[in-house]
């Protein structure tokens, strides 16, 4: 009987890679970098809207993973633990700043769009932005993850560290505080 390879296997699930980076394996790392990077850098640019803050978040998540591998407890998913290190990585960004002005940067006008609704359509996105911004903080990340980001609720939760009810409670609230705000976006029912 020969001795197992070192070389990881694209089959392995997430906790078998997780026990083999507490103990260094670099290969089980790059390949868990590898399945999750892409939505790790997703998620922190719904936090912070910004590319480059958002790769930098991913990348230090990562870091945290590869340092802390042992502390990870196989009673969470893995992707779950990792997506709690983006939000909090991301919210401490976030809280960091200071708020400044919207960007006045107008959207690229589709060529085949009439100016009027490509007016309206810029309208609708910067009252959605502005609705967006001024749900409470738990509301907005929920309505981020969950209805942006396609996390399942499951996910969700657990990034927001709230039971799924807790989680349902915020999205109908938020849902409810958009419609009002946008109102006036809604098409004209017939009589």
């Amino acid at each position: 009987m020969g001795a197992r390879p070192e070389a990881t296997t694209a089959g392995e699930d997430d906790a078998a890679l997780m026990a083999r980076i507490a103990l260094g394996d670099e290969r089980s790392f790059a390949l868990l970098m590898d399945r999750h990077l892409s939505r790790a850098v997703s998620l922190a640019l719904r936090v912070t809207g910004r590319r480059a803050i958002a790769d930098e978040i991913a990348q230090e998540a990562f870091l945290r993973v590869w340092t802390r591998a042992a502390d990870w407890q196989p009673t969470a998913r893995v992707t779950t633990w990792l997506w709690r290190i983006v939000m909090n990585l991301s919210l401490d960004h976030m809280r960091k700043i200071r708020p400044g002005a919207l960007d006045d940067v107008p959207e690229p006008v589709d060529p085949g769009e009439n100016p009027e609704a490509a007016t309206l359509r810029a309208a609708l996105g910067r009252a959605l932005d502005a609705a967006l911004a001024g749900l409470p903080e738990r509301q907005g990340q929920a309505v981020r993850l969950c209805l942006i980001d396609g996390f399942s609720q499951g996910e969700a939760s657990a990034a927001l560290d709230i039971t799924e009810g807790a989680l349902e409670s915020l999205l109908v609230r938020a849902r409810r505080a958009l419609r009002a705000s946008l109102a006036a976006y809604a098409p004209a029912e017939a009589s």
